[in-house]
Parts: structure tokens; sequence; C-alpha cells
């Protein structure tokens, strides 16, 4: 976007996002600050989240936006002259200049975009019985069986072997966890039983909610290779931000999915990030569209480690941008955390309306020229009241301003130019190959099998089958000397590659660490907000 005018120009230190009595910019310095989207349907919340990110893009700032109805797409394609965004240039003392940005398309289900994994130890038992709406003693069973696997060195990548070593915690009928019997699965039944009452029943529960969760496809994000967060925060050969697009369409059909899909990723980008302090730019602007979703219904805990990391990433480098309807849709917690605000229309039918407009008015530094709740409801499309961090990270005056068309295309785009910029996307081939290596599943299927195949007594039986599997995991030669650690986990480092040893995949999902001085060492470093989220 050129325009004569300097002061309506992109610089290097602000975005300009629009234009009323004064212009409306946002500081980069201060855009780690937080912020939020707000408006009615059909207010023009999407095209304004487009200028932000256009913005951002120009200035080396990754971006990362969930595409709800698909219309964000058209960020990827130059923007078309049509009679309605000349006009609007015109008004601002623009002068329109078509322009496009590098994408790379990403989707849970991986259909129009790159698909996205995460093992199941990352996901953690928090954020997992979130999305699964466990009660508070199914969640307690969630928890015994992460830490079952912890102790046995039972990497969880997948939802097959979540489903695997639920069935092994599992009492069998007959045989009393201390006795065991001939049961192969002894020792994990008795480690569970450990912890507390692990009845057949609360595991079945757990059971028929991943059958849900499979049916909505949420199984796809579940395995192997995971995601690297380092490729969300790419720039292209011009210096430029790349912008990500998670295709959420399909994936807004289960919203608790999506929900604490993206809370993964905050949790995972606070982990993994060094601290920044406050950069003169972010490292990462993250859109979170539909955000009442992310707190409905969440219970109190959670609730708290929201609006913790909400607050903490910020030292990060990233910057979190709330898109919803209504003010009121987020907590006051996390409201006050939100410095840079753009408050469309708001319509005003019922009383919970006039509490949201209300609500919405009051968030914003007053103004003496303007009635803000009035203005909120006489807003035209396109319009907003905007109040950005200024200074010292003071907000500024509420102002009525116009919107910036933005450059790029608005709507959305074809499934032919989709696959065009798939096909020459930076991480073409990294992520679109599923890999189902060796894990908790497979273990405890070759304890059975073990089991199942030896003739010989009772005694030091077990014993021996889990000699054999520590050896076939941790790679113990014929010298009886273990091998070198083979996988360190996740947040520890995500540079391991795969390696065959003796025939087996060593790669166990980051979740198994090796061996260390002579003795057999763990690191089991889990994601899912690491400490944060651990009760």
């Amino acid at each position: 976007m050129a325009t004569s005018d300097t002061q309506t120009a992109d610089t290097d230190q602000r975005i300009f996002i629009g234009k009323g009595e004064q212009p409306a910019w946002l500081t980069l310095g201060l855009a780690n600050r937080h912020g939020l989207v707000t408006g009615a349907t059909g207010t023009g919340k999407t095209v304004s989240l487009q200028v932000m990110a256009e913005g951002f893009a120009r200035a080396g700032v990754p971006v990362f936006a969930a595409d709800i109805k698909g219309d964000l797409s058209g960020i990827s394609e130059a923007g078309e002259p049509k009679d309605f965004i000349l006009k609007r240039a015109a008004d601002m003392g623009l002068s329109f200049q078509p322009d496009q940005f590098s994408t790379i398309f990403w989707d849970v289900f991986g259909e129009q975009g790159h698909p996205v994994r995460a093992t199941v130890t990352e996901m953690g038992p928090l954020l997992l019985s979130r999305m699964l709406d466990l009660n508070d003693v199914q969640e307690g069973v969630l928890n015994v069986a992460f830490r079952v696997a912890d102790d046995n060195r039972l990497a969880l990548i997948d939802m097959k072997d979540l489903r695997a070593l639920l069935d092994a915690i599992v009492p069998d009928a007959g045989k009393s966890a201390a006795d065991g019997g001939d049961d192969p699965l002894a020792p994990v039944r008795k480690a569970a039983q450990g912890f507390g009452n692990v009845t057949k029943a609360t595991v079945g529960t757990i059971q028929r909610q991943l059958l849900v969760l499979e049916n909505q496809g949420g199984a796809k994000f579940f395995g192997e290779p995971a995601l690297s967060l380092k490729d969300f925060m790419r720039t292209d050969r011009d210096g430029r931000g790349m912008v990500n697009i998670l295709v959420a369409d399909k994936l807004m059909q289960s919203p608790r999915l999506y929900a604490t899909f993206l809370l993964w990723m905050l949790s995972e980008l606070f982990e993994e990030l060094p601290e920044a302090g406050d950069p003169p730019k972010p490292k990462l602007v993250f859109f979170f569209d539909e955000a009442h979703l992310l707190f409905n219904d969440a219970p109190k805990a959670l609730m708290d480690k929201i609006e913790q990391v909400v607050r903490l990433i910020r030292s990060k480098g990233v910057g979190v941008y709330f898109v919803t309807q209504n003010p009121i849709d987020v907590p006051d917690k996390v409201l006050g955390q939100l410095g840079n605000r753009v408050q469309h229309a708001l319509r005003a039918f019922t009383p919970r309306d006039q509490k949201a407009v209300a609500a919405a008015a009051q968030t914003f530094r007053p103004n003496p020229k303007l009635d803000t709740a009035q203005v909120i409801m006489e807003l035209g499309k396109g319009e907003a009241l905007v109040s950005f961090l200024e200074g010292n990270g003071i907000p500024a005056m509420v102002e009525r301003v116009m919107i910036r068309p933005p450059s790029a295309r608005i709507g959305p785009i074809t499934a032919d130019e989709r696959k065009a910029i798939m096909d020459n996307s930076p991480v073409k081939g990294k992520y679109d190959t599923a890999i189902d290596a060796e894990s908790a599943y497979e273990i405890l299927q070759k304890r059975v099998a073990g089991a199942a195949a030896t003739t010989g007594g009772a005694g030091g039986g077990i014993l021996g089958q889990i000699g054999a599997i520590v050896g076939t995991v941790f790679g113990t030669n014929t010298r009886g000397r273990m091998s070198t650690g083979q996988v360190i986990a996740r947040s520890v480092t995500r540079s391991v590659t795969n390696k065959v040893v003796g025939g087996v995949v060593a790669d166990l999902g980051k979740s198994v660490g090796g061996s260390m001085g002579g003795s057999v060492g763990r690191a089991i470093v889990r994601g899912a907000l690491g400490g944060l989220l651990r009760r």
C-alpha cells in the first residue's frame, strides 16, 4: 500500500490500521501486549484481522491465524481494484496497490493444508481431559495412566497407544493386582492400582469418549511426525513474515477439539521460546478466532492456567489477539491483558446485547468527544472504535475510524490456487506422510505375545519378559551394556532423527530418554503447558 501522505503509510515501527480524525497506528513494539477484535457478524472483523496480518507480515513478523469461514485464505493472492476498495482508499488519501503474502496452509485433517500432529504425551492429561469432556474422577484415572506410562517407559504417541494403556491398567477379573499370576501385564496393573482404585467402569467411559473423538476425526491429530513450531516462525526471501493459515471450517464442527488444539499451540510456544522481554517487534502474532470456544465450560483450574499463559507468553515475544463477537465472551482476568482493541458494531436487541454494549464501552479509555456506547451501535460496516497502546503502554483514547482496505484479495481462493501454493510450500513433504513408530501399543502387544509363547515356569518369567522389553526399547547389547540415549524429550530437543536399532524404530515420540552413566535414565518432559498445567 503506497501513499503520498507519509502520515498514513506503514513504517518499520508501526502498522497503519485506519483513519478517523487522526490516523490509527498499531505500534510494533507494543504489539506483544495482546489484543481483542470484536463485533457482530458481518461488521468487518475478518477484514480488520486481514489488515493487521498484512501489516505484521510486511514488518517481518510471522502470523498464525485460524480461518473459520475460508475468507482469510485470500491473503495469499493479490487484491483486486474493485470500486468499493478504490473509493475507500481514496476517502482515506491512499493509492491502492495490490499485494500478496507468502502463505502456508495447515489442516488438522490434512485435507486442505499440511497435517498438524502432536503426540498424546505432548497434549498431556489436563488438556486431553478437556478435549474429552471428562469429569474429575475420569481425569484422575487419565492422570494415573500417564504416570504409569512414564514409570514404565511406554511412549504415548497416537490414540491406539492410549487405548492399549487404558486396557492394561484395568484390573484383570479373577486376579488381584498384587498376585498377577501369569498375567504379563500384572506389573502395569499393580502400578496403576497403587495410585488408587482404577475401575473398569471409569476406564470404559474414557474409552467411549475416545471413540467420540475418533469419530470426529480427532485421531488424525495424534501421531508423528509431530509439528515443529519453528515452522510457524518463518520469513520469506523478501524478509516478510510468513502467514500461517489454519483451515478450520471442518475443525469448527468439533469446537472442543479446536479450542484445545489452539491452547496446546500456545502452551508449546510458551514452553519452547526463550525469554525476550519487550522486543522491537513480536516474534509471532497469533490470531484466535471464535475465542469464546476457549472459555466455554472451562473449569476454574484451566481458566487460571489460560490467564497465566496469556499473561506470561508476552515475555516470549508472542502477541495473542482474540477475535470474538462480544467482549463479555472473554473473562475479565484475560480481558485485562488485552491492550490493543478494535471494536466493530454491536446490536442491542436484548438485555444481554445491551450488557455487551455497555461492557465494550467501559473497556475503552474515554474520549470526551464520543459517547462510546452510542457509537458502538451506530458503526457501519468497515468502521470501528480503536484504542491501541502508546508511549509507555498506556491505552490511547478511543477513536472512531474507517479501517483501511486490505492489499490482498478479500474472500477465499480457489482449489487450484490452494494446490499451487501447497506444491511450492517450504514444508512440503515434511508432515504429509504419517509415521507409525513403535510405542506403547506395540510394546504391550509384545509382552502379551511373549507370555503366550513362554513354556517355562512362572518364576522369573515376568521379570524375563520385562527384561526383554527393556532390551528392545533401550537397545541393550549382548554384552549387557546399554546403548546411548535413544530419544530425548521433545521439550529438550526437536532435532532428533529416526534411526533403526535392531529393526526397531528408535524414535518413540520424544517421550522416552536414553541411558546415562551405565544406568537407565529417563527424560520425559511433557508439553501441554509443561509445569504450568501440572496439578
